[in-house]
């Protein structure tokens, strides 16, 4: 599999000491609750909630236009409380989704404009096909492929997912490059 170069402005974007890219055009709030585990790129328009309560987000993860990245809600002994979100290595999360969910594992693919219901645990190895709407509380086995609204599992994950999806995002990141010469066109 190629993926073609995608060339970026080198203005509109900040670079981490651990290779994170972030686009400089974010909501991104609470960042001493943020947890980036390196190598992932966040675009244009991401909202990530850390004010709310901490949010993990593994390697090689790339959080396209527009994501809503959210911490769920929670009643413990009648009382609301927000709770961590964790997102795994190897996550490609699509332009324009909701993320309220609880965990995101490794190795899944988020179609645009998914919706993660609060709560809900999306396992390894997955694929949220877009416009899907999946339930608060809502848990899906591994290697599921997710599909409708409300979401259910219409199928399932090759086995090479994990090699597929490393293969992918690394080469995502790698492709990811800084635009060269004096005139930079965003």
């Amino acid at each position: 599999m190629d993926l073609p170069i995608v060339y970026y402005n080198e203005t509109e974007w900040a670079k981490t000491h651990t290779g994170n890219k972030v686009n400089k055009k974010h909501a991104i709030a609470g960042t001493q609750n943020i947890v980036i585990a390196g190598k992932t790129l966040i675009e244009e328009g991401v909202t990530i909630r850390g004010d709310l309560a901490t949010v993990k987000i593994g390697k090689f993860c790339v959080l396209k236009a527009r994501c809503d990245i959210r911490p769920c809600l929670k009643i413990f002994s009648k009382k609301p409380t927000m709770c961590n979100v964790i997102i795994g290595d190897y996550v490609y999360i699509d332009e324009d989704c909701i993320v309220n969910a609880a965990q995101i594992f490794a190795f899944v693919h988020l179609g645009a404009r998914a919706v993660l219901g609060n709560g809900c645990v999306i396992r390894e190895c997955s694929r949220v096909l877009p416009d899907t709407v999946v339930s608060p509380d809502a848990v899906f086995p591994p290697f599921s492929t997710i599909a409708g609204n409300p979401a259910r599992v219409i199928g399932t994950e090759p086995m090479c997912t994990e090699n597929l999806m490393t293969e992918a995002m690394s080469m995502y990141y790698d492709n990811f490059v800084p635009r060269q010469g004096a005139t930079l066109v965003p």
